[in-house]
């Protein structure tokens, strides 16, 4: 898919793929999306996953996917070598760990309301004594603390997790993405997503730190990706053939 040529490729390889298999980090969640991935019975599904596939196949090498509970996970593991590409959100703290390249989506976050709340507002909903549920050490996460005032947001490891606490009226609200949230209130009768946006997360490609080739490969793979359909492709396939591919942040 790609102009790249990995015949020169090996110090190219050895830098993105040193063990002779690009170890793509994934972060599961049972709606998916551009940047969650799903479980399948033969392994895993979504956009990082067929982004990954279609990389590792231009490098002429083999595939594996390193799952992670979240975005957090993956982050806390780059300076570990643990993974060699991933696709997650992008923040300041983000780029202090990690090397990004091409912003791919744009996803507005919010929040949901527990079945039975009142709230139609943030205004509603920043008040003291309100329970709001993030998951940990996330863009997300951090966006909430900082944009709610009296309402107190508590990090948990997984979305499964919230989805419970939520489910079972256990927490108020919900911090995250809004197609995330969307596909969650449909599971749970009476729950209500937010109208507002409090903050626009931004996911692109990122490498660990210190790999100035993959991360120059990656931008261009991106670039490419962008332009030539492949992106499109892997929406498409993921259920998000309706989704426009954003790859930057309106103001």
């Amino acid at each position: 898919m790609s102009s790249l040529s990995p015949a020169a490729a090996d110090p190219l390889r050895d830098d993105i793929a040193p063990t002779g298999t690009l170890r793509v980090a994934i972060a599961i969640s049972p709606a998916g999306g551009a940047f969650w991935c799903t479980r399948t019975a033969t392994g895993y599904a979504g956009v990082p996953v067929d982004l990954g596939r279609a990389m590792a196949e231009t490098l002429h090498v083999p595939v594996t996917y390193v799952a992670h509970q979240n975005s957090g996970q993956i982050t806390d593991a780059a300076a570990s070598g643990a993974w060699d590409v991933t696709f997650l959100p992008q923040d300041a703290e983000r780029m202090t760990k990690m090397a990004f390249g091409p912003i791919y989506e744009v996803a507005d976050a919010t929040y949901i309301v527990r079945a039975g709340s009142s709230v139609t507002t943030f205004a509603q909903l920043d008040q003291p004594g309100v329970e709001v549920a993030a998951v940990n050490n996330t863009t997300t996460m951090r966006g909430a603390v900082a944009h709610l005032k009296a309402a107190h947001v508590t990090g948990h490891a997984t979305y499964d997790e919230i989805f419970g606490l939520l489910r079972d009226g256990k927490v108020d609200a919900f911090a995250l993405s809004r197609d995330q949230l969307t596909a969650m209130a449909a599971k749970i009768p009476g729950t209500r997503v937010l109208d507002e946006t409090f903050k626009q997360t931004v996911t692109a490609v990122a490498v660990p730190p210190g790999h100035a080739r993959a991360l120059a490969f990656v931008t261009q793979f991106m670039t490419e990706a962008i332009q030539n359909g492949v992106l499109r492709r892997a929406y498409d396939a993921n259920g998000l053939r309706d989704t426009p591919i954003r790859t930057s942040a309106t103001k």
